[in-house]
């Protein structure tokens, strides 16, 4: 039996999901196929929210620990991890509630059943069942890598799923990655009370960001007591019954490191390969990612692709616009604009936090395109230096001849709130005359933009 819809989602994470309900506003009949063991997406289930609820603990818990400093006696502060999980665990069960409501409503067809490609529309279950559709978005995310790194495959370890459903602090553990996954659980797990040895193959954590920025971090690891191996080249890992070691290469010198687990963060690789992707005419690379014009159509026209299985990052609100721009592609909605990588935005929760927003110095390097530069530290602000927030600065990028906004970096106090305050101004092409005609509140946070936004104002010559 062949069922046809208007729109298939092949995965109801946060690209399928939101394609699935931007073509069901548009009146079309939509199917949502995942297998995946419980509904809700990565960042609902294992990724984002459930990080960020464990973070939000450890901040307050690590706030506690040092209020010392602003005069208060806290004589003790303990983390339960029990109840740590079970707060989580509610929380995330609330939010994939409503998404399994949303996904089960008469709006959509649902299917539990694995899929692969018959022809460019037709997809076959695993029960032997064939649907087709006129339109497909491919948005089955992602799931943990295991690079060839000489031992990893046969050595037990704990994965980011792991490590967010924690019970217990771990007496010690080595974390493989200095990505962002890499960094925000590192520094949980320290200040939980686990020793934590973090091992980095490139010559800085945060490697996508820029160096000055990850120095800051790296900082801040080191002074929390987190043993971080950066440049480093690991030649073999290896379990017993006592623990893990990693050997690696580290300044000329072979190093080891034991603790009793280990974490592999090395990255993520796109869920594809089960796909039937040939039989589609759909074409990847050899890392199984689905190449995408920037209207997210693949090598065929009517096949689109969302979120991890496409990139260029892994991060959920570009997935979300990227369904939702899919699906109105799809159906000939007029006047739409693909997404502009100028606005590209980036946070990393770490203490201190790091956010970007448009174009990093680096890129405008490269491009050899000319812009003007202004930075400030938080700690020669007013409202950082009485919250004892002293880490990190903020940069503004700004073209030279009218002060158009190019890029924003902070790394430090509530960078990833304080990043929007760019967002609109970025996407209006506004320029730092324009920022700088409106209200910054004092004591806050935010002013501390001002001080970059006036110096670049006045490298600007006033025109004729």
């Amino acid at each position: 039996m062949t069922t046809h819809f208007d729109f298939l989602a092949l995965g109801g994470g946060s690209a399928g999901f939101n394609a699935a309900r931007v073509a069901a506003g548009l009146g079309k009949s939509v199917a949502i196929v995942d297998a995946g063991p419980e509904l809700g997406g990565l960042c609902i289930l294992r990724g984002c929210m459930p990080s960020k609820t464990l973070l939000h603990v450890t901040d307050v818990l690590h706030h506690a620990r040092h209020g010392r400093v602003l005069g208060l006696r806290i004589p003790k502060a303990e983390v339960d991890m029990k109840a740590v999980r079970a707060r989580k665990r509610r929380i995330i069960g609330e939010f994939a509630g409503y998404r399994v409501e949303r996904m089960t409503s008469r709006k959509y067809t649902l299917f539990r059943e694995r899929a692969r490609f018959h022809d460019p529309h037709t997809l076959e279950l695993a029960s032997g069942r064939r649907i087709t559709a006129d339109r497909i978005i491919i948005g089955t995310g992602s799931r943990i890598s295991v690079p060839p790194v000489p031992g990893l495959a046969t050595t037990p370890f704990w994965t980011s799923d792991d490590v967010l459903d924690l019970d217990h602090v771990p007496e010690s553990v080595i974390v493989l990655g200095g990505g962002i996954v890499a960094c925000e659980l590192s520094q949980f797990l320290r200040r939980i009370g686990s020793r934590v040895v973090l091992i980095q193959r490139s010559a800085h954590i945060l490697r996508d960001h820029s160096p000055e920025a990850s120095a800051v971090v790296q900082q801040a690891f080191r002074d929390e007591g987190i043993d971080l191996c950066v440049g480093t080249q690991i030649e073999s890992v290896s379990g017993d019954a006592n623990g893990v070691q990693v050997t690696f290469r580290h300044g000329g010198k072979t190093v080891r490191r034991r603790a009793k687990h280990l974490f592999n963060a090395l990255g993520r690789e796109p869920v594809t390969d089960q796909l039937g992707l040939e039989a589609a005419g759909v074409e990847s690379t050899k890392e199984g990612r689905i190449q995408v014009n920037r209207w997210q159509q693949t090598s065929q026209p009517h096949i689109y692709a969302g979120g991890d299985v496409c990139g260029p990052f892994d991060i959920v609100h570009l997935a979300v616009a990227q369904g939702e721009l899919a699906a109105r592609h799809a159906f000939g909605v007029k006047g739409l604009k693909p997404i502009d990588p100028a606005l590209l935005l980036n946070v990393v929760f770490t203490d201190p936090a790091l956010a970007t927003l448009g174009a990093l110095e680096s890129e405008l390097q490269e491009r050899k395109q000319p812009y003007l530069k202004a930075s400030y530290p938080f700690n020669d602000h007013g409202k950082s230096i009485l919250m004892e927030e002293h880490r990190g600065y903020v940069k503004v990028l700004a073209e030279p001849k009218r002060g158009r906004l190019l890029g924003v970096e902070v790394v430090g106090p509530s960078a990833g709130e304080l990043i929007h305050c760019f967002s609109a101004p970025l996407a209006m092409k506004a320029t730092v005359f324009d920022l700088l005609r409106a209200p910054w509140y004092h004591p806050t946070l935010a002013e501390i933009f001002t001080y970059p936004l006036e110096e670049i104002a006045d490298q600007i010559k006033p025109s004729k």
